[in-house]
């Protein structure tokens, strides 16, 4: 009789590990497609901003510098290995869009070029995805941050060494994000 109620804990033990474990790996899944998803809007944002700047730059040629540091910022966007480290340059790049903008808004023939309001368009619908996907990728992380933190979880996370994910965070200066005036 014993021997029956000892196997039945190692059964409902083991299922639980299992279980659990699982869990755990799902949702570490999560974050990891979570974070590519953020990565393809945040690459698609990079793409069109050559576009964005060569519209711009028949105009305000003294804004040379802007472009060239644009230029830099994808490079370093494409070499960066982490979430924080590409949260860093999406925020720089931010401020720089910010700027682009305000530059164009001071010449009417532009803000009235077809192909700057095109691209602005675009741009803005690129912010859009680009909160959302953070804070889908966000509320992923807390997930699964939660999931490995809670007990009794957190033993077999601690076990399989299951470590926290970052969240996306930004600076002061990206919360305001490119301000695109139609």
């Amino acid at each position: 009789m014993v021997g029956y109620i000892v196997l039945g804990i190692v059964v409902i033990l083991l299922l639980w590990l299992i279980l659990t474990y699982n869990r755990l790996i799902l949702l570490k899944n999560r974050v990891r497609n979570n974070w590519s998803q953020v990565d393809v809007v945040l690459k698609n944002r990079f793409d069109l901003i050559p576009n964005l700047i060569e519209t711009v730059k028949g105009y305000a040629a003294h804004e040379k510098e802007a472009f060239t540091r644009v230029s830099e910022l994808r490079t370093q966007y494409a070499a960066a290995g982490s979430v924080e480290d590409k949260a860093a340059v999406s925020g720089e790049i931010s401020g720089l869009m910010s700027r682009l903008l305000m530059v164009a808004e001071s010449y009417p023939e532009l803000k009235a070029n077809e192909n700057f309001l095109y691209l602005k368009q675009q741009l803005s619908a690129i912010e859009d995805k680009i909160r959302f996907a953070r804070q889908f990728y966000n509320d992923t992380v807390e997930a699964y941050n939660t999931a490995i933190m809670s007990f009794p979880a957190n033993l077999l996370a601690g076990l399989f060494n299951f470590k926290q994910e970052r969240f996306f965070q930004i600076d002061e200066a990206e919360k305001s994000g490119p301000q695109v005036k139609f």
